[in-house]
């Protein structure tokens, strides 16, 4: 008998949406809009929201390609075997089409519309999360997220870089807060989805160095966030509402993370509510802190 070849079912927009990662974009779109709202500049209207619209569009290029190259390990994985690809609802080749195109067409129309710079910054993104993250880290190394937490960071950078032309300390510092909050909130993801990366052989925290050590080390992180999050007070570039949201959002991330922190597992049975209640504030702090960035700003420029 023949074997009989299973050939993709026809794609529809829904599933290119989903390549592009909505959730994570989101987040993306956010912090940049947030970076470029921020900066002491005016921005035309028509170029800032050419800025957030490559922003958008570069990640969810950088999304797809992460899925084209991941398609094998997301169909082991409870949490993405629902994706497009392990699904069989498309070729692999479309989707890797899809995220050259838009990652490709995000840098020029930056480069462009805004600037060499924003481009160019847009541009390292894009090959830092498809590439370096996905093909080198990821799967070697259980330091993947910190080292590759970068890829996240960029957007509030290229956001104030695509407003103000130029890089200084106070952006620098946005990307610095982004890139030590990921490590703690996926790792507090990491430990009650652990059992999927250690099935497909994912090198992730919890499952190389255990839970203990991760516990550990998702505190550090923590305690480490809250005065740097602070410092864009400190060094004037945010005013005073700012800097006491800041203080308040990672004080209850540090409690937060330091019930994970310190407590220990009695079984397999016992719960991980601390953790997913930890995951879950670091979705909402993010937004809330760079929230305040931006309130904080137009009160400045209102009084």
């Amino acid at each position: 008998m023949e074997a009989v070849q299973t050939l993709p079912l026809p794609a529809d927009w829904r599933d290119f949406f989903a390549l592009t990662k909505p959730r994570v974009m989101t987040l993306v779109i956010f912090t940049g809009l947030c970076g470029l709202l921020a900066a002491p500049v005016h921005v035309d209207a028509v170029l800032g929201f050419t800025a957030i619209l490559c922003i958008a569009i570069g990640a969810g290029g950088a999304g797809a390609l992460n899925q084209w190259l991941e398609a094998d390990i997301d169909a082991g994985m409870r949490r993405t075997k629902g994706r497009p690809l392990p699904a069989g609802k498309m070729a692999p080749a479309t989707a890797r089409d899809f995220g050259i195109g838009l990652s490709v067409a995000s840098v020029l129309i930056m480069g462009l519309a805004i600037g060499l710079l924003a481009a160019g910054i847009l541009a390292l993104s894009i090959v830092y999360y498809a590439v370096i993250y996905t093909i080198w880290l990821k799967p070697r190394t259980p330091q993947n997220i910190v080292i590759g937490g970068a890829a996240g960071a960029f957007p509030p950078l290229i956001g104030w870089v695509a407003a103000t032309g130029d890089i200084s300390l106070m952006p620098v510092l946005l990307f610095t807060i982004i890139f030590m909050w990921t490590p703690p909130h996926f790792w507090a993801l990491a430990l009650f989805v652990q059992s999927d990366y250690a099935k497909v052989g994912i090198p992730m925290l919890p499952v190389v160095a255990g839970e203990a050590a991760t516990r550990r080390q998702i505190l550090a992180y923590a305690i480490v966030l809250l005065p740097i999050s602070v410092l864009p007070w400190w060094i004037g570039g945010a005013g005073a509402v700012y800097g006491a949201c800041a203080a308040l959002f990672s004080g209850i991330f540090l409690a937060l993370s330091a019930r994970v922190g310190l407590r220990q597992r009695t079984g397999p049975d016992d719960t991980m509510k601390p953790e997913k209640q930890l995951f879950a504030w670091s979705v909402i702090y993010l937004f809330a802190l760079f929230g305040a960035l931006v309130v904080d700003r137009w009160i400045t420029l209102l009084g």
